[in-house]
């Protein structure tokens, strides 16, 4: 397995739109691409990205082909209309 790691800050006037993305669409469309979501974490208090989540992949490969797919770039891009400061960093 591979692990990797996605953080982003949330745009404030982006909140609630963010929540039902994440939800309803980031979250289903990310499993089902083969990255299984471990956790969420929100910071509250202190610097730092606002939102850290872990996930899982089978191997690199398979990590890597996903993330060259025209799929994943929509559904990131997307994503970014809601946040800023976005990385993902594969350990």
């Amino acid at each position: 397995m591979i692990k990797l790691i996605f953080s982003w800050n949330i745009k404030s006037e982006e909140e609630r739109e963010y929540f039902e993305f994440i939800v309803q669409e980031f979250a289903p469309k990310i499993m089902r691409m083969g990255i299984r979501l471990t956790e969420a974490w929100y910071t509250v208090y202190g610097t730092g990205p606002q939102i850290i989540m872990p996930g899982v992949a089978l191997d690199r490969d398979t990590l890597e082909e996903t993330m060259a797919g025209d799929e994943w770039l929509r559904l990131i891009k997307r994503l970014q209309g809601f946040v800023t400061d976005y990385r993902c960093r594969i350990l």
